[in-house]
Order: C-alpha cells, then sequence, then structure tokens
C-alpha cells in the first residue's frame, strides 16, 4: 500500500554490500529528500547523494544523529553474520547497537517507519523441523548462540519498541541466505574452501535470496507500508550436493566433528573462521521457509529462484558450467 512520502531516511550498516547497495537504490527515489548512511568504517566506494556519517550505533551518537536530521525512517540492516568478527564484538554490534538504535527511535517524534533486516535464522535447523516455516511457526529448537540467537533478540526488542510506540510502521524482513555476485559472507566463503566437506548421512534443502531481489524487498518496504513479519528467499528448494555438484565444488562427506578440523583449514584458504553451529546445524538440516505472505503483501514475485540465484554466484565466481545455469534460470 502506498505510504506517506519517507524523507529523510537514514541506514545502518551502509558500508556493507548490503547497506551500499539499498542506499542507492533509495538515492534515486525522487520522492526521498536525504539518505544518510552511518557505520563504524568508511564505505569502499561512493555513495552518491547519500549521506555518511561515521558512528557507532552502541552509543548515543545515534540519538543525536536521528534527532537533529530529522529522520522520519530508519532502514536496519547492521546484522554481522560473520564468524570472522569475535563474538564478544558481533553480540554487542547486533544486540547492543540494535537497543540503543530503537531507543533513538523511540524518543524521536519525527520518526514514523523502521524496517529491519532480520534472519531466518530465527527458526533454527533441527530435525524435528516442520517441512516448511511459516511466519507464525515457532522453532523446534530455539537457536542458542550465534547471530541466529542475536537474530532473535533483536525481534524481540523490536516487538518491544512496537508496543511502545503503535504509531510506528515497523516491518521486520527474515531473508534466507543472500546469493549473488557481490555477496561475501561465510557461506560463500565456505563454497569456496578447497575441498567442501559436507555432514555424511545428510544432504539438506536450501533456500537463497538474491541480494538484487532482497534489495527490491527492502526498498518496496521503505517507500510503502507493509507492517508485519515477513519471511524472505527465491523460490523453490536446492539440496546440498545439487549446488556443489553444479558449481563443480570437490566435496567429502564427513562426520559431523570432523567438520571443525576442515573448518579450521578454511581459516588459511578461504577466510573462514571455522564453522558456526549456527551454519553447521543449517548444513546438517536445512531450512525451508514459505513466502507466501510476503508474496501477497507485496503483489510481487522474487526474479531469481533459489536455485536462479546460486547459478548467479556461481557463474560470477567462474564456478563449473554455471554460467549457462544462470541464463537458463532467468529464462
Amino acid at each position: 500500500m502506498p505510504a506517506a512520502a519517507a524523507r529523510v531516511v537514514l541506514v545502518t550498516g551502509v558500508s556493507r554490500f548490503l547497506g551500499a547497495r539499498v542506499a542507492n537504490t533509495l538515492q534515486a527515489d525522487p520522492g526521498i529528500e536525504r539518505v544518510i548512511g552511518v557505520d563504524t568504517v568508511p564505505p569502499a566506494e561512493s555513495l552518491g547523494r547519500t549521506e555518511f556519517v561515521r558512528v557507532d550505533i552502541r552509543t548515543p551518537d545515534i540519538a543525536k544523529i536521528i534527532a537533529s536530521a530529522g529522520v522520519d525512517t530508519v532502514v536496519h540492516l547492521n546484522l554481522v553474520t560473520s564468524s570472522s568478527v569475535p563474538r564478544a564484538k558481533v553480540k554487542e554490534l547486533n544486540v547492543i547497537g540494535t537497543m540503543q538504535l530503537l531507543a533513538a527511535c523511540q524518543r524521536s517524534s519525527d520518526m514514523r517507519k523502521l524496517v529491519v533486516r532480520s534472519s531466518a535464522a530465527v527458526y533454527g535447523s533441527s530435525p524435528m523441523d516442520p517441512a516448511v516455516f511459516t511466519e507464525r511457526d515457532e522453532p523446534a529448537e530455539a537457536p542458542k548462540s550465534g547471530y541466529a540467537k542475536d537474530a532473535v533478540e533483536v525481534e524481540g526488542y523490536v516487538r518491544g519498541l512496537r508496543r511502545r510506540r503503535s504509531d510506528l510502521t515497523v516491518s521486520v524482513l527474515r531473508f534466507a541466505n543472500f546469493l549473488g555476485p557481490g555477496v561475501d559472507s561465510p557461506l560463500t566463503r565456505y563454497l569456496h574452501l578447497p575441498v567442501v566437506p559436507t555432514v555424511l548421512g545428510f544432504d539438506p534443502r536450501l533456500q537463497f535470496v538474491h541480494e538484487d531481489d532482497g534489495v527490491e524487498v527492502l526498498r518496496r518496504m521503505t517507500v510503502e507500508d507493509h507492517p508485519g513479519c515477513y519471511n524472505v528467499a527465491g523460490d523453490g528448494v536446492l539440496l546440498l550436493s545439487q549446488a556443489l555438484r553444479r558449481a563443480g565444488r570437490p566435496y567429502l562427506p564427513v562426520p559431523s566433528p570432523s567438520i571443525s578440523v576442515l573448518g579450521d583449514m578454511g581459516r588459511r584458504f578461504a577466510g573462514l573462521s571455522g564453522f558456526s553451529p549456527e551454519l553447521l546445524r543449517w548444513l546438517t538440516y536445512g531450512r525451508v521457509i514459505d513466502t507466501t505472505a510476503l508474496e501477497d503483501e507485496l503483489s510481487w514475485r522474487p526474479k531469481y529462484s533459489s536455485e536462479a540465484a546460486f547459478a548467479d554466484f556461481a557463474a560470477a565466481q567462474g564456478l563449473g558450467h554455471s554460467r549457462l545455469t544462470a541464463l537458463l534460470g532467468r529464462a
């Protein structure tokens, strides 16, 4: 549904691939007067007319920026998933940073909309999972560690803000794993290991969301009003074994405890700091989410299926014979 125009938009995590792309997309909208991007480090490339402010959202400085600029819309993309950052710092950035940001939003009289990047990891991965998770389903085993637990806590704080500021339009997006030419994540680094370890006896069903589709969903949530919580993923599923074969990646099924040993090799070969517990569970049991609510709300479907998103990523990386697969996936 159309919204009162978002005039001053603040994007967190603007120096990462998703934040930069979303900021660049929003700044092209003639109805948006200012886009302010915040992060703890400067962006690698120019953000065009997006105004970059170096600030740590864990500090009260974020409230000063929101108040002084008259920010009416916040797009919170600062969920850190990297396993190369110390866990204590990641939790501070994800949870403490979100708490500080939401407190600033609550106090601002100009605020009218909040869009939050969450993760389908809030559903966990378990042998007791339903075949498909809807937004109403609870995890069979709640995440106990890592960014998945952070995402659960972030959503809890967002619900608290929504109760205190019922006038705000709040949209929470539970994304499947991002893939695409510009994505650098624990998953993409895993796929670049010299020999990709898989868990012996398991072939999980996986879903992906292409970065282009993710950016489009975030754009629509920002310039239109779609309150609620929504799963976001490309259509269909891909088995891990199918993905590895199509990318031409050599893989080795090993017992679960041995994965950590091969993960240590990844530190040297692919910049992968071992395997986080949530990544290992996902590579064991997988996860599938239902996206009907999002498609009905937006009257829109992703351009890329999960299969096509993987193929486009693999083609951009020069993996296997995936360039042809990517072209076929778009047809």
